[in-house]
């Protein structure tokens, strides 16, 4: 059974930074490309950032590119994104991506 967990989202003042995790199991991570999106209130959910399976190609969405890096650890299973110069717009659940297939996801609030 595939299982994503993602951690390390709260609330944290805008310009700040937080690095998301998501301890993956149930399936061989290092085989797979990966993603993290969001959904923010009101909205549909967003892709966010995309990996290869080895780790050497990403992709962005332009609201995040630099500002937001996607790396990923095959040896520890485990996705993660950090988030730098955070803005009250990443107010959202962050979800890691397999397929489609998503986490419960962790709340990331970007407020004064």
């Amino acid at each position: 059974e595939v299982q994503l967990v993602e951690s390390g989202g709260g609330l944290v003042q805008p310009g700040g930074s937080l690095r998301l995790s998501c301890v993956t199991s149930g399936f061989t991570f290092s085989l797979y490309h990966m993603s993290w999106v969001r959904h923010a209130p009101g909205k549909g959910v967003e892709f966010v950032s995309s990996i290869n399976s080895v780790g050497d190609i990403a992709r962005y969405a332009d609201s995040v590119q630099g500002r937001f890096t996607i790396s990923r650890d095959n040896a520890k299973n485990t996705l993660y994104l950090q988030m730098n110069s955070l803005k009250p717009e990443d107010t959202a659940v962050y979800y890691c991506s397999l397929n489609g297939q998503r986490g419960q996801g962790t709340q990331v609030t970007v407020s004064e």
